[in-house]
């Protein structure tokens, strides 16, 4: 295992860090301000050929691993979080067609979100279904060559802006877990209509909408995997949100950090520099080691992931750790910001309140404990 990076890699980071600087990062606090999905951001991401890395050239994308995917979103994340989240949540509509889907269906949905022609979204939760994914009330009823979806989904992430959405639905209640059922849809099918854009605490352009299917009738090839396998569809997918959700994380928390070093070598009191106090520099201290340490996590799981090994653990315990590392080291970049740090003046109050979603989505700090915890209790006993 080495994250030493060859010089291919390293081109390609520095052409996306160029982009970041440039284009993300002197605009990020305004595009979260507009409150309007960021399509321009989108756009540019399509042109520099990001919205596919890991999916093989044979279907438009950049035929990269999953490492390489969370470097750029760290990246993205770090420049602008608004953009590093569709990044991610454009992962979980990609990932399950790359996965599951047939050749017809990687050619027709996955070919134009790898190329960035569409963007994607995945709708899991509902307002009885969250932690609890196999609780999925949306139903699926067979009828003649098709099914018909009726329920809601809540949350969703890129929902009534992306084209491409994959959901899980019920289709046979009375088999529990083993009556899910994964289904492509796209925007503009009869039946599907979207709903309430929540307003949140931060991430006020992102969208995150209900979906809503009224009788919305989808044809049987378009599920994906076979009838009855979308809950190993959602977990599957998952696993690889996690690695995206800790992306997320080490990005923001990158920036905080970022903020609070180049803010104590600035602020001065009593005279000096407030980078020069010692109770500062073991905040800074901190901040860097508990980041590094999620990082190496991070790339962990993804390299897991690119290797053909089992990564589901190691994908929940860099979710965990760095989500809550970021809650702590951008709260750590307020308080180093003194008053300063609470306006609105300065990104680090914003970074505080995106903090919180990363503790959260994708399965929470508990959730993720638990799956932890399943895995471990597994490897003990083999």
């Amino acid at each position: 295992m080495d994250f030493a990076f060859t010089e291919d890699q390293q081109e390609l980071f520095d052409y996306v860090r160029e982009f970041c600087d440039e284009k993300l990062k002197p605009y990020a606090t305004e595009v979260d301000q507009k409150r309007e999905y960021p399509w321009d951001q989108v756009n540019m991401m399509r042109e520099m050929d990001l919205m596919g890395i890991p999916v093989s050239e044979e279907y438009g994308g950049a035929g990269l691993g999953f490492l390489e995917w969370a470097v750029i979103g760290e990246l993205l994340s770090g420049a602008c979080t608004t953009t590093g989240a569709v990044y991610g949540a454009h992962m979980l509509a990609e990932y399950p067609i790359m996965f599951f889907g047939t050749d017809e269906q990687k050619e027709k949905y996955l070919t134009p979100l790898a190329t960035g022609e569409s963007v994607g979204a995945f709708g899991l939760t509902e307002p009885g279904a969250g932690s609890d994914a196999g609780s999925v009330r949306t139903s699926a009823v067979k009828d003649g060559d098709d099914y018909i979806l009726n329920g809601t989904k809540i949350f969703i992430t890129n929902g009534g802006d992306a084209e491409i959405y994959v959901v899980v639905a019920n289709s046979r209640p009375e088999r529990g877990m083993r009556g899910i059922t994964a289904f492509i849809l796209e925007k503009g099918m009869e039946g599907f209509e979207f709903g309430k854009n929540e307003e949140k605490m931060a991430y006020k352009s992102l969208s995150n909408r209900e979906l809503i299917f009224d009788n919305c009738r989808v044809p049987a090839e378009n599920i994906l995997h076979r009838e009855g396998r979308g809950f190993q569809v959602a977990m599957e997918t998952l696993r690889v949100g996690r690695i995206g959700m800790a992306i997320g994380a080490v990005g923001l928390s990158q920036a905080a950090y970022d903020a609070a070093v180049s803010y104590a070598l600035q602020r001065e009191q009593f005279g000096q520099r407030i980078a020069n106090f010692q109770l500062i520099q073991a905040h800074l201290a901190d901040m860097a080691t508990e980041l590094q340490a999620g990082r190496l996590l991070t790339y962990l799981a993804a390299w897991r992931k690119d290797q053909g090994l089992p990564f589901e653990k190691e994908a929940a315990m860099a979710k965990l750790k760095t989500s809550e590392v970021c809650a702590a080291v951008t709260s750590k970049s307020v308080q180093i910001h003194g008053g300063y740090g609470y306006c609105s003046d300065y990104p680090v109050e914003r970074y505080m309140r995106e903090s919180k979603l990363f503790e959260i989505v994708e399965g929470t700090s508990e959730i993720q404990r638990l799956v932890i915890a399943g895995q471990l209790l597994k490897e003990a006993q083999i």
